[in-house]
């Protein structure tokens, strides 16, 4: 038996496996639906589009999205050890002071920005040894590309010529402004959750580890959770947890555990047949994203990253972990407002040094660059439920993007294509011969630009809040991430997170997974002291 079994070895749980076996008298589970890191494209920074739509990818689909012209959106998920970490494009935004500051005056004490800093701070190495903002000698490096493109320099002139703030680094104070894009790297290769938490762990003999093994539900007996049950090598096994199940399954396939084990909407569970132990409405609603949509144009420099596989390149990387391989390719962001009267970013403007369409999946024609428009504060939300009691099957995934009944979330993006437009036509970038590829040259008026979208606009990969934290009965967990209704199980990951943060979910995740272990921890050590 063990003292924790955890679900899922991503971000979060990659994190917790670490943090919960540095004590030698906890014994430590972490199961892992997917594989070993060992395939070379999750190390090849600039690769990671060829770990797309592949083994080591959930490869999850939404349903139709009627504001979406009807489309099906594809959703990656890292199925993997590191999880999403090791399939991203490496990009560390943590978001606002003002973002966690929400989340405390919801309800949620120990979460505003006073309160994670330091667990940020904990869990960073910036190569400079830190900050008041900025850590330096945690686990996880965090810094700048080490070859930056000569397009993303221009696109940086460019925009600071046209008015946005640029700052020395990004993470340091209101995100506010323009700059290059802080990466998880070290030395030129990818550098994950199971990089920077999980391998120096390994060695621990209370720490186990066990992949291809999927989790199809949580054991419940008398009120409390007590084990696992999973498929590995084609049989059915039971992990029991001797303290706590924690869930660090991810936004997506987090609430379809907790569903297939009986937590969750009560007359949704009973339809598909499968037995309620807790009815908890809240379980797969609150579903945020950040919705992107890609505005390319194509260059007669022959600069962009389309010459990345080339045999000089190949070779450089192979060598000297240099070149444009090392590239994350959102090589550079801003943090916008699209009007004055806002108090913080509702936009952020991503750049890359080459024609990203359809995630990356289609061979560009020719060179190009794409910015990237990013609605950072949606209005809009959906939620994820069970297509089937079949633990195989996938979830229904809803997001319900542009939904909102005011129209701010379509009113706001087309306010960022405008703005994109206006850097992208700048003569810093223009004399690089620029011409417009998505969208066209006639897409001109308001209306055409809401076309554009709505047939375009992608996923950022970004989906929280399918198990909201809150003070309220009807949150499905507590501040310190404890299920309600279901004793010695709790959720850690970015399922969690009340309201979507203004920046990238992978700092976030890890962060939680940080703090949560310090709850861990105190609890443990109460009932250490507390008389049976």
């Amino acid at each position: 038996m063990h003292d924790y079994v955890i679900v899922g070895a991503g971000s979060a749980g990659c994190v917790l496996g670490a943090r919960l076996s540095e004590d030698p008298a906890n014994r430590v589970l972490l199961l892992e639906a997917g594989p070993r890191d060992r395939k070379l494209e999750i190390h090849v920074p600039a690769a990671f589009t060829k770990l797309l739509k592949g083994p080591l990818d959930w490869n999850y689909e939404t349903e139709p999205q009627p504001e979406l012209a009807g489309r099906r959106l594809y959703w990656p998920r890292g199925k993997v050890l590191g999880g999403s970490s090791s399939i991203n494009a490496m990009m560390y935004l943590r978001g606002t002071p003002a973002d966690y500051d929400w989340w405390a005056e919801l309800g949620n004490p120990g979460w505003s920005w006073h309160d994670v800093l330091p667990y940020f701070r904990r869990m960073e190495n910036d190569g400079t040894g830190g900050s008041e903002w900025t850590g330096g000698e945690g686990p996880l490096h965090v810094g700048a590309l080490p070859d930056t493109n000569p397009l993303t320099s221009a696109f940086l002139d460019a925009a600071q010529a046209f008015g946005l703030h640029r700052v020395e680094r990004l993470n340091h104070g209101d995100q506010e402004g323009l700059g290059n894009t802080p990466v998880t790297q070290y030395r030129g290769r990818r550098w994950s959750a199971a990089d920077a938490y999980l391998k120096p762990a390994l060695r621990r003999a209370n720490l186990e580890v066990r992949t291809d093994a999927t989790a199809t539900r949580i054991v419940l007996e008398n009120g409390r959770a007590t084990g696992v049950e999973f498929r590995h090598n084609g049989r059915t096994d039971t992990a029991a947890a001797a303290r706590e199940v924690i869930v660090s399954s991810g936004s997506i396939n987090t609430p379809q555990l907790l569903m297939l084990s009986g937590i969750g909407p009560g007359a949704h569970l009973r339809d598909l047949g499968v037995d309620v132990a807790v009815d908890s409405p809240q379980v797969g609603e609150n579903l945020q994203d950040h919705l992107m949509v890609a505005v390319v144009v194509g260059t007669t420099s022959k600069l962009s990253l389309v010459a990345a596989e080339s045999l000089r390149h190949t070779a450089r990387w192979l060598l000297r972990h240099r070149g444009m391989l090392t590239s994350n390719v959102g090589e550079a962001a801003a943090f916008v407002r699209t009007r004055d009267d806002l108090a913080a970013p509702d936009i952020e403007l991503i750049f890359a040094p080459v024609p990203f369409i359809d995630h990356g999946l289609v061979k560009p024609a020719g060179h190009g660059m794409t910015l990237g428009p990013v609605l950072l504060q949606p209005r809009s939300s959906g939620r994820v439920s069970l297509a089937s009691r079949d633990p195989a099957a996938k979830p229904c995934i809803e997001p319900r993007y542009l939904s909102d009944p005011e129209g701010r979330d379509l009113a706001t993006m087309v306010a960022g294509v405008k703005l994109t437009r206006g850097i992208l036509a700048r003569p810093e970038l223009s004399v690089h011969g620029t011409e417009p590829v998505e969208p066209g040259p006639g897409v001109e008026t308001d209306e055409q630009l809401t076309g554009f979208i709505r047939e375009q606009a992608e996923t950022l990969y970004h989906p929280v809040g399918t198990c909201r934290m809150g003070p309220d009965p009807e949150a499905v967990v507590d501040p310190q991430l404890r299920v309600r209704g279901v004793d010695g199980l709790r959720v850690i990951d970015c399922s969690i997170m009340p309201t979507i943060i203004r920046g990238h979910t992978n700092a976030v995740a890890m962060m939680i997974a940080e703090r949560a272990a310090d709850f861990i921890r105190a609890d443990a050590r109460s009932r250490a002291t507390t008389p049976a």
